[in-house]
């Protein structure tokens, strides 16, 4: 983890370009401080209880990163009275006039434009000037127009460093283009930001950009390795099992770490490499070669070679002990109230995560 930190910091070093830590993946005050910048931020959440724990821990700089629900705005508010600069996106009329008639001249909640870069999810199409200043002038006076905000999410289908390249271009464009238009109108955009792990690890240009956003990053997972913007021995998140049983007629080895241990996710299913329910390695996070949790029940694991691999299966009785790493490390520790920190083999602290909305 503190090398992917590492790795994160030293991407945007002398870019001028700032590095906006979304702390959604980790949901943990001893990582979020790590990941950050300063103790302060710049920091991205995707929960307003994600703003008000990191708030409770000292964060002021934050920006909620979905969509604005206008009986969010309350909360808002309370976190902003409460000496928060936290940040809102938008993407309609009727959000931007939800959040100018929530605001007040002493309390102006600032507001993002999304932009669909990609048509991945929602925002407003970098081309489409009518809804862009229609928005605008429906935040402002009351409200504050922050700035425009996009997330390449179409990267995640990206293969290949080319491919990479142009979905980071494409991002960065569809942002610079709708700042352009939003200031050749007279409103201000002070804040150009991107984001998502595909296009931070891979984006050449910057030119016009402010921030960059990126989460997953800090532990990394099977599926960004899928998609070539990390290796395996990246991953630092990974989840203890314990074999139980075996099935030796049918190859199986059985864990107590299923589906709810694991999460459901199978995002690697669509990807050249399905790597079942996560890459199955020995206590010190090496891969076993080719063993992979190929199906998972609510409690129960099933580990066995992957198929056509021609694997040996390694004698693992019952009562030992393995590590699996997960296709998506968002998904997997939500699964957890904790984080179990190794140094040298062994468990040294124990760091409390938290979930919910």
């Amino acid at each position: 983890m503190n090398r992917n930190i590492e790795r994160i910091h030293g991407r945007l070093a002398g870019t001028g370009v700032s590095y906006r830590a979304h702390l959604k993946t980790a949901k943990s005050v001893e990582v979020g401080r790590r990941q950050m910048l300063t103790p302060t931020g710049p920091a991205m959440v995707s929960t307003l209880k994600e703003a008000e724990r990191f708030a409770d821990a000292g964060v002021t700089d934050i920006t909620y990163g979905v969509g604005i629900a206008p009986q969010k705005l309350d909360e808002v508010l309370a976190l902003r009275a409460r000496g928060v600069d936290l940040s809102v996106i938008l993407d309609n009329v009727a959000q931007a006039e939800a959040v100018a008639a929530a605001s007040s001249p002493g309390m102006r909640i600032p507001a993002l434009i999304e932009i669909d870069c990609d048509g991945h999810r929602s925002g407003v199409k970098p081309d489409d000037a009518a809804l862009l200043l229609a928005i605008a002038g429906a935040l402002e006076p009351a409200a504050e127009l922050r700035g425009v905000l996009t997330h390449g999410g179409e990267s995640y289908v990206a293969r290949g460093r080319a491919a990479l390249e142009a979905a980071a271009e494409g991002e960065r464009r569809a942002v610079v283009t709708a700042a352009g238009t939003l200031r050749a109108a007279g409103h201000a955009c002070p804040v150009v930001s991107v984001g998502s792990t595909p296009t931070f690890m891979s984006a050449t240009g910057f030119d016009g950009l402010t921030e960059f956003r990126a989460g997953v990053c800090v532990f990394f997972d099977l599926f960004q390795a899928g998609v070539g913007v990390c290796n395996v021995d990246d991953i630092a998140l990974s989840v203890l099992a314990t074999v139980i049983g075996h099935q030796h007629d049918k190859g199986w080895i059985i864990t107590d770490a299923g589906w709810m241990a694991m999460s459901r996710d199978r995002g690697t299913a669509a990807q050249s490499v399905d790597q079942g329910y996560g890459v199955v390695c020995q206590l010190d996070g090496t891969p076993y070669d080719n063993l992979i949790v190929v199906g998972a029940n609510q409690e129960h694991g099933i580990v066995a070679a992957r198929a056509g691999s021609g694997a040996s299966i390694p004698d693992l009785p019952v009562g030992a002990r393995l590590r699996v790493l997960p296709n998506h490390a968002c998904s997997t520790a939500a699964q957890y109230d904790r984080y179990e920190v190794l140094r040298d083999g062994a468990v040294a602290e124990k760091w409390p995560r938290f979930s919910g909305w």
